[in-house]
């Protein structure tokens, strides 16, 4: 039976791409703080095997790494958080937090699940970033940067490994309909709702697809893709000037 580690399982992606592996033949890791969580999750048949830690933790991540040393078929970086907050209204300690879960954490996993798939010659690793990676120039800082760097790292491993059996890949989600996103500020209903929200199982859906056919970025959703196709013919200047514009406020 192939074996798959899920980190922020808790809630979201996590627990849809948990379930979603379960009933396709895996045997599933989860990882998260919550404790209740994972305990549904394995109540569910979605689980295994549960590992309650705090990714942000580097004493607590390396008891995943320890883990994921011992060999896995896929791995899943979605654990991730945001400040919510404009970056001169946030704290360092909030900022640090940040980057220690969203870039540090995939990293420290992501080397610790390459060596014995490379050893393998297969394996697979999701890393989960944002379409927010490519928009840095229109507001979200950190986060933005955060996310940029996952997408370079999983594009680089992922030509750097591709002759060797191990597929990497970036997703790229917009919104979805997760306890991490406020809704509040984007329409819930309607079509405009309908192109702009995806349900973590059809993310998750697009994802195990689009991973079996070996692409490494991935933005589902038309709005996304388009957006994204649109920042990447638009002069950075151009999108700076749109950003302040968007920011005339001082929010």
């Amino acid at each position: 039976m192939p074996t798959a580690l899920v980190t922020g399982a808790s809630s979201g992606i996590g627990a849809a791409f948990a379930r979603r592996l379960s009933g396709d033949g895996y045997d599933v890791i989860v990882v998260a703080r919550r404790r209740e969580r994972l305990d549904q999750l394995h109540e569910q048949g979605a689980a295994s095997e549960l590992i309650v830690a705090d990714l942000a933790e580097p004493e607590q991540c390396a008891r995943v790494e320890e883990r994921l040393a011992a060999g896995v078929d896929l791995l899943v970086n979605n654990a991730g958080v945001g400040v919510g907050k404009a970056f001169e209204q946030s704290t360092v300690s909030e900022e640090d937090r940040m980057l220690a879960l969203n870039v540090r954490a995939v990293m420290r996993l992501t080397h610790a699940a390459a060596a014995p798939m490379l050893a393998a010659g297969s394996g697979q690793i999701v890393n989960v970033a944002s379409v927010a990676a490519f928009t840095g120039a229109v507001g979200f800082a950190s986060y933005s940067a955060s996310k940029a760097y996952v997408v370079t790292l999983s594009e680089s491993l992922a030509v750097r490994y591709a002759c060797r059996g191990v597929t990497v890949m970036a997703l790229c989600p917009g919104y979805v309909r997760t306890e991490m996103h406020d809704a509040a500020s984007t329409p819930t209903s309607g079509l405009v709702a309908r192109l702009m929200w995806l349900d973590p199982e059809q993310l998750v859906e697009v994802a195990l697809r689009d991973l079996r056919r070996g692409k490494e970025i991935i933005t589902p959703g038309v709005v996304y893709k388009t957006t994204v196709a649109t920042t990447k013919l638009v002069p950075r200047k151009v999108l700076a000037v749109a950003g302040r514009f968007a920011n005339r406020d001082g929010q």
